[in-house]
């Protein structure tokens, strides 16, 4: 297979029988074959994990991302008041390949013609995203996800991580290691190995060695790409194969799409469609598209979001009467909006006709926000500010 106009070999992925802990990959090495045999006593400390400890390293992994994935905060919500995932996550219409063409129309108008099914559509699940679909398609390494701001990007990378640390889905991978590329901006500037990179940011992984990276199914999540603020020069870059070599952040991600630098590790890569272009086509096995909520999806968001199924369901008839309502509600983030409005409207006895246009209902949610704001500050100056 070719990536990036260069030969690429894949690993096999191996389970091994006897020891309870994450798959292992045969070594990656040609013509050779790590000798398993070799007394614990005759490995230097530096090589790798001893079997023994592989399991409390991975269990130790996953609960440390159990806890940063299990709740989430909406739009202005702050930290440590968010909700649990599972509670509200609703299913998103994700397809395989993206739209091609610039839509200069206006946003409802955009968002009705994405919200139309295209027989030629090819769903796929957020968790099958590196499963091979059919015998034709080769094997999914590189994987890059297109969706516009709001539409749920970041929400898919954490039930993904979720599911896999409560051991649901993707059982096959050793390690799931997402990384927000707004965090790594903070070290742009820093020059780090990938090995002291996950240190950095997974401090549960202080314990692996060089060696592990290279046995271990890993799938690397770069989330944010439009938000990253490092150069990707496929052209012209320092190439790595080391995970201890040091280089600049924008280097090792480079080396790690193009496969110089563990070659067998999975990537997955999120951005709106306008950054996406950085990554050489020939540099990815698979492109989806996050579309947002189908009719259905819509309910269903409204009906996890409030317990309340009286009120649910005065939301919902009012959002279908409303055509601009409807077509935006199949965009998750405007979907919180109108719930916040809507909830605070039909819960306060207000009176006044409800928002049917975006711009009354931006308007509305202005107010809800400065009204919350007095609330919480009592019309003092907030900390920082």
């Amino acid at each position: 297979m070719l990536a990036c106009g260069k030969p690429v070999l894949w690993a096999r992925w191996t389970s091994v029988p006897v020891v309870a802990g994450p798959p292992l990959a045969t070594s990656w090495v040609l013509g050779s074959k790590m000798d398993e045999d070799r007394a614990e006593s005759t490995v230097p400390s530096w090589v790798s994990l001893k079997r023994s400890d592989l399991q409390e390293v991975i269990e130790g992994h996953k609960m440390s991302l159990k806890r940063r994935c299990e709740h989430v905060t909406e739009g202005t919500h702050e930290a440590g008041s968010g909700t649990l995932l599972n509670k509200i996550y609703t299913e998103l219409y994700i397809t395989e390949g993206q739209s091609e063409e610039v839509d200069t129309q206006h946003e409802v108008r955009q968002l009705e013609r994405t919200s139309k099914k295209n027989i030629q559509d090819t769903p796929i699940k957020c968790q099958d995203i590196f499963k091979v679909l059919s015998e034709q398609q080769r094997h999914i390494r590189v994987v890059l996800t297109n969706g516009v701001a709001g539409v749920g990007k970041t929400f898919s990378v954490q039930k993904f991580s979720l599911d896999w640390a409560e051991g649901l889905e993707n059982q096959d991978i050793s390690l799931v290691l997402p990384l927000s590329c707004r965090e790594l901006n903070l070290i742009r500037d820093e020059q780090h190995s990938l090995l002291s990179l996950l240190h950095v940011f997974h401090p549960t992984l202080q314990k692996i060695r060089a060696e592990d990276l290279t046995v271990w199914k890993l799938l690397f999540i770069f989330d944010g790409l439009d938000e990253s603020r490092f150069s990707l020069g496929f052209n012209k870059h320092q190439v790595i194969s080391d995970v201890t070599q040091v280089s600049s952040v924008g280097v090792l991600l480079v080396n790690l799409i193009q496969g110089n630098l563990l070659p067998s590790a999975l990537i997955w890569i999120t951005s709106r469609p306008a950054a996406a272009y950085q990554i050489p086509p020939s540099c990815v096995d698979r492109i989806t598209e996050v579309r947002g909520f189908t009719d259905s999806q819509k309910e269903e968001y409204f009906r996890r979001r409030f317990s309340d199924e009286d009120l649910s369901k005065r939301i919902i008839s009012h959002i279908k009467a409303s055509r601009s309502l409807h077509i935006m509600c199949l965009i998750p983030v405007f979907c919180w909006i109108t719930a916040i409005v809507l909830e605070d409207m039909m819960t306060r006895d207000q009176r006044g006709e409800l928002p049917k246009t975006l711009t009354d209902l931006y308007s509305h949610f202005l107010r809800v926000q400065i009204k919350r704001k007095k609330q919480k500050y009592g019309g003092k100056q907030r900390p920082g500010n």
